[in-house]
């Protein structure tokens, strides 16, 4: 009997060591780590084109190699840069960002996200805000930024109309450029500035003389502003310049189908 008991009590011993070591196996062998001191930044209240920075820093608290596979941002406005993409354990390091306030105004939240083998949290997500401040002002904005002329008949003006809005709170003012163009407002000549109200929009028509080279037509309009973010804007023009013959081949190429 007492025999029994020994051999049942050395079985349990061996089991429970077993099970010991087997937890202190899977405990300690926990990967990679990637832990922050912060993940989040709130800037306040900040003037509209300011510059905020700041840094992350963070710290590989794990037992294997950390690897930064990839840190990218929600928006353009927005960069970050990696202090370094490997950091053995117990290592720091450091996340510089940068968010560029410029065209933006209100409560802004933007996001950093850092990709890493860390296998309990591949990605982390680090959080800006920022309330931004902006006086009133003057704010272009186009209805289109492109036109197509189409088919162009030799000898013929290229004439497009520009749709500009003032989305401000300030009159806008809008000098148009073009080495030849002509403009026009409700039908009288421009030889200066547009104004245009706060909160109103105008439609600029614009001529430019005919031209003698047949084929692809490219052309630029600038357009400047007193709006502060957007100072200058360009509208691109483009067609094709054919001839009345060719036009006469086309049209009985294709009248057929078009009847």
């Amino acid at each position: 009997m007492r025999k029994s008991w020994m051999v049942s009590a050395t079985v349990t011993a061996l089991l429970i060591s077993a099970v010991l070591f087997s937890g202190s196996r899977l405990g300690g062998g926990q990967g990679a780590r990637i832990e922050f001191k912060h993940e989040s930044k709130d800037f306040g209240e900040v003037n509209r084109g300011e510059i905020l920075k700041h840094v992350f820093r963070f710290k590989n608290s794990g037992d294997e190699t950390l690897l930064v596979r990839r840190v990218r941002t929600s928006c353009g406005c927005t960069a970050a840069l990696v202090s370094k993409d490997e950091l053995e354990p117990g290592e720091s390091g450091e996340i510089k960002v940068t968010f560029n306030t410029r065209g933006y105004a209100g409560y802004n939240k933007k996001f950093v996200y850092v990709e890493t083998n860390d296998p309990g949290a591949p990605q982390k997500r680090l959080v800006l805000t920022a309330s931004i401040d902006f006086p009133p002002a003057p704010r272009i904005e186009l209805k289109n930024y492109s036109a197509d002329l189409g088919l162009v008949v030799e000898g013929e003006a290229l004439q497009t109309e520009i749709l500009i809005e003032n989305k401000g709170e300030l009159e806008l003012t809008v000098t148009p450029s073009h080495r030849e163009a002509e403009y026009t407002v409700g039908g009288k000549k421009v030889t200066g500035a547009v104004r245009i109200p706060a909160k109103k929009e105008t439609r600029v028509r614009v001529k430019i003389p005919a031209r003698t080279n047949k084929g692809l037509i490219r052309e630029y309009i600038i357009l400047s502003s007193n709006d502060p973010v957007r100072p200058n804007l360009s509208v691109y023009l483009s067609g094709y310049v054919v001839s009345k013959a060719q036009l006469k081949e086309l049209f009985a190429k294709y009248k057929k189908m078009i009847e």
